[in-house]
């Protein structure tokens, strides 16, 4: 059925993919909306979408009265959501970018302008972070990973008890980390294919030249000049741009290579599919030796997994229940009450099903 985005409800199931103004899709089809998508798609101005007459739990969806948008824009306009914050921040950044390659220099204050309140909102719940995923599209993927990375960094920074200040820095030297692929020829950084391995070292450069771009602003520390310049580098000296070793790396720029990954992991690119938050922080428990930080990945994993008894999940396999018990070695893998037959499975007795997200 077509009903406007006021009508909708979570749990709504998309039929067709969302088309934005650009004529780029918003929402992937066959999504089950929550809070976070509806609130997108009035902010998009979307006319109407087309759902199925079923809820994603199997009951009748009803679409209530169209509600009058003059109402939801006075009503958003009383005050910003974390949403429009982010949105807000994608969309200055991506005019930043545009002035970047166009030789302009970084405006400090105006990206602290933007960026520090949406830190500062993103800070106070797992529950933005564990989200993110469902803002990035492919096409926009550049903006919304250097933003979304910057949350992240900010986040796992005050959770691993770093002041205030310190956690802004680590915020800030993650949204400007790959300000220097704006130095990267378009044709290569647009690619919608494979890079050679010519183009990826070309690629690979982009932390010299972000380095570049920051190091004579004084708003920003040393260690958040490090972070950047490093936030490629690994403990054991398989990253880049110089190979440096563990004993040479700034913590901060462990905090943005974890924050980077996870990111990019977990959003959909021109060639590579995304993947669950969950899953992807089970490969990070299990790839993090040798190359990340161990406090700051299991600092992360320990933030994110924060479930508590009752919690909603949407497991891979389509599956819905509630977290019912959690083991502390298997943060990823709780037992969960079925909502289908009441059945209790223990996710770490199968390995083929991970949680999907969090909906409740």
């Amino acid at each position: 059925m077509r009903v406007h985005p006021s009508q909708l409800v979570p749990g709504c199931i998309l039929l067709r993919e969302v088309m934005g103004k650009t004529n780029r899709p918003i929402i992937p089809k066959h999504t089950v909306l929550k809070e976070l998508h509806i609130h997108v798609l009035q902010r998009f101005l979307v006319d109407f979408v087309d759902v199925s007459p079923k809820l994603s739990d199997g009951e009748p969806y009803v679409p209530e009265e169209k509600i009058q948008m003059d109402v939801i824009h006075e009503n958003n306009q009383a005050k910003d959501s974390f949403a429009d914050l982010y949105l807000k921040a994608v969309k200055e950044y991506k005019k930043w970018f545009s002035n970047w390659q166009a030789g302009s220099p970084i405006n400090i204050q105006t990206i602290r302008n933007t960026i520090v309140p949406l830190l500062e909102a993103g800070v106070e719940s797992n529950n933005h972070i564990v989200k993110l995923h469902h803002y990035s599209t492919k096409d926009e993927y550049l903006y919304h990973h250097s933003v979304s990375s910057a949350l992240i960094a900010s986040f796992l920074a005050k959770k691993m008890n770093l002041e205030r200040g310190e956690w802004i820095q680590v915020g800030l030297a993650a949204l400007l980390s790959d300000c220097g692929m704006a130095k990267i020829d378009p044709k290569i950084l647009f690619k919608q294919g494979s890079l050679t391995e010519a183009e990826y070292d070309e690629v690979k450069q982009h932390p010299k030249h972000s380095y570049r771009m920051v190091e004579s602003i004084p708003a920003l520390s040393k260690g958040a000049k490090l972070g950047i310049l490093q936030h490629h580098e690994r403990l054991d000296g398989s990253g880049y741009p110089f190979a440096l070793k563990s004993e040479k790396l700034h913590i901060f720029s462990g905090i943005i290579a974890v924050s980077d990954m996870y990111h990019a992991m977990t959003s959909e690119r021109l060639y590579r599919a995304k993947q669950s938050p969950f899953k992807v922080l089970e490969e990070m428990m299990k790839a993090q030796f040798g190359r990340f930080n161990h406090e700051i990945v299991q600092t992360f994993i320990t933030h994110m997994t924060n479930f508590s008894t009752g919690t909603k999940v949407k497991l891979s396999n389509n599956d819905l229940g509630e977290v019912v018990f959690i083991e502390s070695s298997q943060p990823t893998r709780p037992m969960v009450r079925l909502q289908q037959n009441e059945e209790i499975i223990h996710l770490k007795n199968h390995l083929d099903v991970y949680i999907e997200e969090v909906v409740g």
